[in-house]
């Protein structure tokens, strides 16, 4: 009973070394490290026989030669293709390990792409186009909405230069009329409500003619410098608009304004009060 028992466990132990061995093969075969060992030891084998082959006279064994020279160039053509792939390894090794250098565009194309994002009008230009045309200062600094301003003012200087231009003209040929007593020309007759041309009233009409033609003068020359200061105020808001368009407005400019306690004190003849009032402080922070 012993002996079959000794028996019967050596046999299990052959099996065990039989699988055991079948797998350590099947794991040689499935391993890439595995075949790349067997790889390199049979071409390092083709290499040393092919060596001996080139080094022994084909004199010697030309029976040889003939059968070991496809074997020569099997191996040849594996080494070639090993070599090929070491080096396309090495070569992606080398990019995955080479730090990308980010691409820099040139400082002018930069500028250049800046500028035809952003208008950046020029001062002088716009000054220039300011003084020749009104408004061409606003149309090339590209606001539009100011034209209507700059167009209306305009416009009301010269209504206003107009009319009192007219109403000058005639309250002083009338106020010529009634110093050389013409009292029946037409330009008191039209200026005055009817019936109130009377010889009592010749001093108070006259006197009434001088001082309006005096008042409708000044009214004309105060339109004057209306209309010059309105052309000049669209010359200047074109300089300035051209001058500021790249001025750097940042977040921390602010103004706040909150109540606040104030400490004041009041001097008597005889003596210094004291007290605290509430007023409004106003805070700019740039």
């Amino acid at each position: 009973m012993t002996k079959r028992r000794r028996i019967y466990q050596w046999n299990i132990a052959l099996l065990l070394c039989l699988v055991q061995t079948a797998g350590i093969a099947m794991y040689g075969q499935d391993r890439p490290r595995a075949a790349a060992k067997r790889t390199q030891r049979t071409q390092r084998e083709q290499t040393d026989s092919l060596n001996l082959h080139s080094a022994t006279p084909a004199s010697q064994h030309p029976a040889t030669e003939s059968v070991t020279a496809p074997d020569s160039i099997d191996a040849a053509k594996s080494i070639a293709v090993a070599d090929s792939i070491a080096a396309e390894n090495r070569k992606r090794m080398q990019e995955m390990t080479t730090p990308q250098t980010p691409s820099v565009a040139p400082a002018d194309s930069l500028h250049e792409v800046i500028n035809k994002k952003v208008f950046i009008p020029n001062p002088v230009k716009a000054t220039w186009l300011a003084l020749i045309i009104p408004g061409g200062g606003q149309i090339y600094n590209k606001k539009f909405w100011k034209l209507p301003i700059v167009y209306g003012g305009f416009a009301g200087c010269a209504y206003a230069l107009t009319w009192n231009g007219k109403m000058y003209k005639d309250y002083s040929q009338a106020y010529k009329d009634a110093a050389q007593n013409r009292w029946e020309s037409t330009s008191i007759t039209d200026l005055l409500p009817p019936g109130y041309v009377q010889p009592s009233r010749y001093s108070q009409i006259t006197d009434i003619l001088r001082r309006r033609k005096d008042t409708y003068r000044r009214y004309r020359d105060m339109s004057i410098f209306a209309f010059i200061g309105v052309y000049l105020i669209s010359v200047v808001d074109a300089y300035v608009d051209a001058e500021l368009s790249n001025f750097d407005i940042t977040p921390d400019l602010s103004m706040r304004v909150e109540p606040a306690i104030i400490n004041s004190q009041y001097y008597n003849q005889s003596s210094s009060i004291s007290g605290k009032s509430v007023g409004l402080q106003c805070s700019l922070r740039f």
